[in-house]
């Protein structure tokens, strides 16, 4: 698989690497030798070559990289390792993931006003109801078939994090499967299993799937719902966004239809991806699952966290020469963080590879660092938190009953299957 790296160099570029697990050994070696190291960035799947990147392993570093946005911007080449088309870059740039401050900052302070902790906790009883009625169901399920075998990802992770967001986006149930198909559209667009949905160009090649050829649906959407919030007002992140604030402020269309964007992909993919992600380690984990009961959830979830990121990497572009440990970077240059090499440094984390559900301090950078951390890791942990809680109640102790299904992806950290053995 290695498509031209240098035979001392691991290579975590390549996507398919990620379907056979997380490479925790190849990030190790590149944090103890290079932890600023070289990656070539070759044609893989049917998607064309890039100019490559330096691959950023260390917490330390990592942690520079995210809150150090002058010298290492979103904006110039946006957030994901491919290059943009370079005339699509005027929209992807109105997304707040693709900004730098100052840009960046006014709007999120105006889009915080509407996704606060309070407004997200009110909905805490319909997603307690809702991981408790697919858990059930799931479990019964599994008895009826005769097996007491469930698959957790099919049966509840994905449909808990689809549903959550439908409520706090304020979209309608008839509505709700365009979420879940624009949401797989942009993140599975690596995976083989889903290349029958990509769309390609009069050249042949595939047609990045963030691009405005491809979002024009999802924007006119955001744009007819958001009209329709302004009409019809209810207790939802639309209404609050499609309403001026206080002081006469409001999201302009783009920016809107933008918000949209990321809240859909983001918000439902973090948890579809950290959910399962969760369970798989309790499940590796006798010890760590007969545990539990008696822990602070909070502290656990925190630390499932730490050993199963959401997200893999995110990409910024070098806005000055600079020096990251030890190694020269020019203007202009690619650098991709890896989170979750980052959570297994053994430079911050003693044992990292062993779950700790009580560990502290747990600087981890799952929801990254810095100006752009994850507007919506509150609602995130709330979702976790309260599964495990009704997971405690209503699964009985579990364990792999298969080997886990894993997406092919280098950005986010997916499980497809996740069977477990509930008899």
């Amino acid at each position: 698989m290695n498509g031209g790296v240098t035979s001392d160099v691991p290579d975590v570029f390549d996507p398919r690497r990620y379907a056979e697990g997380v490479p925790h050994a190849a990030y190790r070696q590149l944090r103890d030798t290079r932890p600023v190291a070289w990656q070539d960035e070759y044609e893989v799947l049917g998607w064309p070559a890039g100019p490559g990147f330096w691959a950023v392993t260390r917490h330390a570093d990592v942690v520079r990289v995210l809150k150090d946005t002058r010298t290492f911007s979103s904006r110039l080449g946006a957030t994901q390792i491919r290059d943009p088309d370079p005339d699509d870059l005027p929209f992807i740039r109105r997304m707040m993931l693709n900004q730098d401050p100052p840009e960046h900052g006014k709007l999120r302070r105006l889009v915080s006003r509407a996704f606060t902790p309070g407004r997200t906790d009110r909905f805490e009883g319909r997603v307690r109801e809702r991981a408790r009625n697919l858990l059930e169901a799931a479990v019964r399920h599994a008895r009826r078939e005769g097996d007491g075998v469930l698959d957790l990802v099919a049966t509840v992770t994905d449909d808990y994090a689809l549903l959550n967001l439908s409520d706090l986006l304020g979209v309608p149930k008839s509505d709700r499967g365009l979420l879940l198909d624009w949401t797989e559209r942009v993140i599975a667009y690596q995976d083989p299993d889903e290349a029958h949905k990509a769309v390609r160009g009069p050249d042949g090649l595939p047609v990045n799937p963030r691009s405005p050829a491809m979002l024009g649906e999802m924007c006119a959407y955001a744009r007819e719902l958001a009209e329709y919030k302004r009409r019809h007002p209810s207790d939802d992140i639309m209404t609050a966004l499609a309403h001026a604030a206080g002081d006469g402020t409001r999201l302009s269309g783009p920016e809107l239809e933008m918000f949209f964007f990321l809240l859909t992909v983001a918000g439902n993919d973090t948890v579809r991806s950290a959910a399962p992600g969760g369970f798989l380690a309790l499940a590796q984990d006798a010890q760590s699952q007969q545990m539990l009961p008696a822990l602070k959830l909070e502290a656990a979830v925190e630390e499932l966290l730490r050993h199963h990121p959401p997200v893999l990497s995110f990409r910024r572009t070098v806005a000055e020469d600079t020096e990251l440990a030890g190694q020269r970077l020019r203007t202009g240059d690619k650098i991709v963080v890896f989170h979750a090499s980052a959570n297994h440094d053994e430079r911050v984390f003693s044992d990292p590879h062993r779950l700790d559900l009580t560990r502290h301090p747990n600087p981890h950078v799952s929801f990254g660092d810095g100006p752009h951390v994850c507007l919506g890791a509150h609602f995130a942990r709330l979702q976790l938190r309260v599964l495990h809680e009704e997971a405690l109640r209503i699964l009985p102790p579990y364990r792999l009953a298969s080997p886990p299904r894993r997406l092919v992806s280098h950005f986010i950290n997916g499980l497809k299957s996740l069977e477990l053995q509930v008899d």
